[in-house]
């Protein structure tokens, strides 16, 4: 590719990315969804597809801390696409080294000119210019800890206060600090169609940087591609699975011959892990609500080469109505939450997202399991999670559970997960920054046979 033609390529990634942004902020898109449509739709290589993914993530990552730069520079209102270009540009400013200082400028000159008028590419050129001339202002110069917390780290101030007062400081400065690290990609191996020295070794071939977890057994860390593009993927022996997303399955200590239940399923991670840890021997049932992710659940196992999960479409929380009372084994309630535990997947959560929004979490949440109970044989075994580390919906929401259902005993998972994890009075809570995975809840229950 010539210099002229790579010159053209990064507008359009610049331009592609300042669209995602654009969506996001005025429409409340999700960036992951437009990020990856985006990517099919401008046929992106390789260089730009990273390129693009560290423009939108990071600059979303990042939003309030690069308004707290540009405040002093700007005068008055601007429109919002020249924000974002603004926004966009300063990233690449403080945070991209590589990017040399008159290419970005340059580019969100041409940006402004073809998308506005020569009137605001002069604005847009003035206002980075000064940027590099003066410098931006250090967030540690704000005296408040939490405003301070919530600049520096680009969380709401509401978050960084919730956090503090379930966490501390420490821990909450450490949390909001991992949620802008960009993800590590791993992946969960099928073990009724190979080892995970067969996956090594495919990843490996395929030119993957693939090492095992080190918290996980059987699950693998991916540096340098897209395992969706491999061969493993292809054939069905591996699947993309955070390590954390891994746990709720080995929790459950399914085996083979029973009868299973998940009741919110798609798009079937957890799904196919149980029926892979069962040695799809057994049945596995899978519910969701909507039918089009019903689908992505078939599509998983068909993929996986698994035969044991059947699907339904339904409101999880009214399937005694149709199953019957008592028959179930093991239960799965990885139930619908705030997802504050996966911001450093989706960033455009911790601005989306208020306190009101978590408040009407708990009953869903006490409605699923409250049903899974009824569905459970006695001696069975439920478990409850969630990828959020809000306490509200974790802790609380299992406590009373308990307190409803005083049939039910809570398990010990220190006796059947991985010891080199954070677990609290035999629950697990995993922190974003514990091995850099995403924030997820575990808890599991006995119905007792008495």
């Amino acid at each position: 590719m010539s210099r002229s033609q790579a010159g053209k390529w990064e507008g359009n990634v610049r331009d592609a990315a300042l669209s995602i942004l654009v969506a996001v902020s005025r429409d409340q898109a999700y960036s992951n969804l437009l990020l990856h449509r985006t990517i099919e739709d401008y046929k992106l290589d390789a260089k730009d597809r990273a390129l693009l993914t560290e423009l939108t993530y990071g600059t979303i990552q990042h939003r309030m801390t690069l308004d707290y730069y540009l405040a002093p520079f700007i005068r008055g209102e601007v429109e919002g696409w020249v924000r974002e270009l603004l926004r966009l540009s300063v990233y690449q400013l403080v945070y991209l080294e590589r990017i040399p200082d008159h290419a970005v400028v340059n580019e969100a000159v041409e940006i402004a000119k073809r998308r506005g008028h020569k009137g605001i590419a002069s604005m847009v050129n003035g206002i980075l210019r000064s940027v590099i001339r003066n410098g931006v202002k250090d967030p540690s110069e704000i005296r408040d800890w939490t405003e301070r917390t919530s600049v520096s780290t680009s969380h709401p101030e509401w978050l960084i206060r919730r956090w503090a007062g379930q966490y501390g400081t420490e821990e909450t400065e450490a949390m909001a600090a991992a949620n802008n690290e960009p993800p590590v990609q791993t992946v969960r191996v099928n073990r009724t169609k190979g080892t995970a020295d067969d996956a090594l070794q495919s990843l490996r071939t395929d030119g993957f940087d693939a090492e095992p977890s080190p918290v996980v057994p059987g699950a693998i860390r991916i540096r340098g591609g897209n395992a969706a593009r491999s061969r493993a993927f292809g054939e069905g022996l591996v699947t993309i699975q955070d390590e954390s997303s891994m746990l709720p399955a080995i929790a459950l200590d399914a085996r083979a011959g029973m009868r299973v239940l998940d009741m919110c399923a798609a798009p079937g991670g957890k799904t196919t892990h149980i029926a892979e840890l069962m040695d799809d021997r057994g049945e596995v049932l899978a519910y969701d609500l909507h039918p089009h992710k019903v689908k992505l659940i078939e599509e998983n196992a068909a993929r996986l080469g698994l035969n044991s999960i059947r699907t339904g479409t339904a409101d999880s929380r009214k399937l005694a109505g149709e199953l019957e009372a008592g028959s179930f084994d093991r239960i799965l309630v990885d139930a619908p939450c705030s997802g504050l535990g996966v911001i450093r997947r989706k960033p455009d959560i911790k601005y989306s997202k208020s306190e009101r929004d978590i408040a009407g979490l708990p009953d869903i949440q006490l409605s699923l399991l409250g049903e899974a109970h009824s569905l459970l044989r006695a001696g069975g075994i439920l478990v409850y999670s969630t990828c959020t580390v809000d306490r509200e919906e974790n802790r609380e929401t299992a406590g009373q559970f308990l307190e409803q259902f005083p049939d039910m005993e809570r398990l010990d998972l220190e006796e059947v997960l991985p010891g080199n994890l954070r677990f609290e009075d035999g629950m697990l809570q995993v922190l974003p920054q514990d091995f850099g995975g995403d924030g997820f809840f575990v808890a599991a229950f006995r119905k007792r046979t008495e």
